[in-house]
């Protein structure tokens, strides 16, 4: 399993990254200057990268409380001269390791689209907490939104139980093992539905059904832009075409229809330009409340 293999990788790059920490500062400092930035920088990437969320979206800041933990007990030890010395080399490799996930680091917070045109939009939420499963502002931290047309900066978003978990075990293809199965959507914005479609099954996980209809979805327009929201659990859409709805109205739940392996909700949202069809428009970066989001990120529906 993908999630199994993601996880596995996110926990390795995390103790090797505190393995790396302890040889250096366990070492004459002459010696471990270019390890201890190495190690480092990978606690920042994996940090910021990391699948936790597949253990609970809480699981980063353990992370980081035993990185800073391990720094200090190894500060406390004494330190031991090297065999041999450290080759010059070696210090290079890992200053090039080092700057190659810095530019990944930095990449997380500016993206790659530059300053992105954005739209001011509410919550589709009203209470509880959530998770930026898949966001940012393009590569890499929307690899997979990227390659899809205009989801440049398209989210995919799950709730989270008190635990910070998006469900009750790593994995299930149980649905309503997924605390976002079923939870109500709200519309972000007032606008006019132009495309309800309400009928498509949900999958079982880790399933899923590829195709620009087979999702159930809900399309708002505004005077100025699109709104589209996606993976709606089958029969759970409240609206029709061409109803007008108000910010705060519920519109439907979350689901697995579509092109989905576990429930979540699929917003993306593109200026309104004529004689384009919506997802040919630019598409346009989300502020949610007056908050925008990037990968891994909690959102606080419950923040006024």
């Amino acid at each position: 399993m993908v999630i199994y293999i993601l996880l596995g990788l996110t926990l390795l790059l995390a103790l090797g990254s505190m393995l790396l920490l302890w040889i250096a500062v366990t070492r004459p400092l002459q010696y471990s200057r270019s390890l201890v930035f190495l190690s480092c920088s990978l606690a920042l990437f994996v940090y910021l990268y990391g699948t936790w969320i597949f253990l609970s979206a809480y699981t980063k800041y353990v992370f980081a409380a035993a990185f800073v933990l391990v720094l200090i007990s190894a500060a406390q030890q004494p330190r031991k001269e090297p065999v041999r010395p450290y080759a010059a080399w070696r210090k290079w490799v890992n200053r090039a390791l080092a700057w190659i996930l810095w530019v990944f680091i930095i990449l997380y917070f500016t993206g790659t689209t530059g300053r992105p045109r954005r739209v001011a939009i509410g919550l589709p939420f009203k209470h509880g907490k959530y998770f930026v499963l898949q966001g940012g502002k393009g590569l890499p931290t929307n690899l997979f939104h990227y390659s899809l047309r205009g989801a440049v900066y398209a989210m995919d978003i799950v709730k989270l139980d008190r635990y910070g978990r998006r469900a009750n075990r790593v994995f299930s293809a149980n649905l309503h093992d997924y605390v976002s199965f079923g939870d109500t959507i709200y519309a972000p914005c007032d606008g006019r539905v132009v495309r309800a479609n309400n009928t498509n099954p949900d999958n079982t996980p880790p399933n899923m059904q590829r195709g620009p209809t087979n999702t159930n979805q809900v399309l708002l327009e505004t005077g100025t832009c699109y709104v589209f929201m996606a993976h709606m659990r089958k029969g759970s859409v409240m609206v029709h075409e061409n109803d007008w709805v108000k910010k705060g109205d519920p519109i439907g739940r979350i689901g697995n229809s579509g092109f989905s392996a576990e429930p979540h909700l699929h917003m993306q949202v593109h200026m309104k330009e004529s004689n384009l069809p919506w997802y040919q428009c630019p598409p346009l970066y989300m502020e949610l409340n007056g908050k925008s989001y990037l990968l891994n990120e909690i959102i606080d529906a419950d923040e006024k």
